[in-house]
Parts: structure tokens; sequence; C-alpha cells
């Protein structure tokens, strides 16, 4: 029976997922404006479609803070459609444009995390998942964040709870179980979300699964 600590367990998963899939060098943009863009396009929808509108952008050199502001609505919600929604999308991303147009970007590297998070959620159509992702991937500051992924797998390994929990009491168990550091909370949720496409889906393959002697009893 594992009757480890909650610390001490989540270290063990990150280790175990860490042996087998090796660093993921998250997150696949190239530049800060690009992950922010990723982030908000990614939304209900899956990587592949949001590189497709990246690139579109991409080709049309507008994946720039005043480029993307100064262009043509009605073009480029033509180059986002592979991400579906695209009305709503770009209402989004162009809120988001609008905040980043008229703030300092410089105090992302100094102000409080939480003051940064509670201006992004402010923003229309920002929620929990993406202002954490623009904090962490974008601006490299130290915050988990929690998606669908981390709530399926985490579940199955022991923390059943979870499956009902909000957004910020996931994040709050991870933050609370791992040091404060930047660089493991990118490569944890890198590393859930890989786990999760190729074994843990919706309809896991258990069977082929390392992971299971990981499984958490709670007694």
């Amino acid at each position: 029976m594992n009757t480890v600590s909650s610390e001490d367990h989540v270290v063990k998963i990150f280790d175990e997922l860490y042996s087998i899939y090796g660093s993921q060098n998250w997150w696949p943009g190239e530049t800060q404006f690009e992950t922010i863009v990723g982030a908000i396009l990614t939304q209900n929808t899956s990587w592949h479609n949001v590189a497709k509108a990246i690139e579109n952008l991409k080709s049309h050199k507008l994946l720039e803070l005043n480029a993307l502001v100064e262009a043509e609505p009605e073009f480029v919600k033509k180059l986002i459609t592979p991400v579906g929604f695209f009305n709503v999308k770009y209402k989004r991303l162009k809120s988001v444009l609008d905040y980043l147009v008229s703030t300092e970007l410089l105090k992302f590297s100094c102000e409080p995390v939480e003051e940064l998070r509670d201006e992004l959620l402010a923003i229309n159509g920002i929620g929990p998942e993406t202002a954490d992702s623009i904090l962490l991937y974008a601006f490299e500051r130290p915050i988990f964040v929690v998606d669908a992924y981390t709530r399926r797998l985490f579940s199955r390994l022991g923390y059943g709870w979870m499956e009902k929990a909000s957004y910020d009491e996931i994040q709050r168990f991870f933050m609370e179980s791992l040091p404060l550091d930047t660089g493991l909370y990118n490569e944890y949720h890198a590393l859930i979300v890989m786990h999760s496409k190729i074994l843990c889906k919706k309809k896991p393959l258990c069977l082929d699964c390392v992971m299971t002697c990981l499984m958490r009893f709670e007694g």
C-alpha cells in the first residue's frame, strides 16, 4: 500500500514521467508574443490546429504586437480559422492585445504573480488556465498550470477529489507539494500532457502504463 506523503508522491510521479519522456522543452513558441497568442488560441482546440493558425499569422508577418493590432479584423479571423470559433477567439485575442498595448510589459518580470494574474483574469475571455499559461510560459513566472489532463491523470493515481475540485484547489495542492520553481512547473505540466495523450487517454491504456505502480491508496 502506497502511504507516502502527498509531497513525496507528487515528486515521485514527476521523476517517473521525466524518466520516461525526458525534457519536453515547452512552450512550443519561438517568441514571447507567439506564446501569448498560442495560449489564447489553444482554448478548446488541439495544438495541431493552433500551429496552423500560428503559421498563417507568421507567414503574413502578423505575429508581432503592433502588426496584429493594426491588422484588419476579418483578415485575422480568416487566418485563425483552423482553431475554430474564430469570431470568439479573435474577440479574446483582441482584448489581450489591447491590454498589452496599454501596459508596461516589464512589470511582468517584477510585480507579484498574484497581482498580474488578477489583471489577466479581468480580461474578457481569459480564464485561469490561459492566464497561468501566459504567466508561466511567456513570462517565466512560477505558477502551476492545471488542465483537464492534470485532473484526469491524478484522479486515476489516487487523488479522486480532483474530479470535482476547483481549478484553484488543484493548483494550490501542486504548489504546496512542490518547490517554487518555474522550470519544474513548466516541465511537470508538459509531462502530464504528454503522458495523457499517449496512455492516460479518456479510455486509458493502463496495461501499458508503468505509472500504475505509483497508485496512491488512502488508508
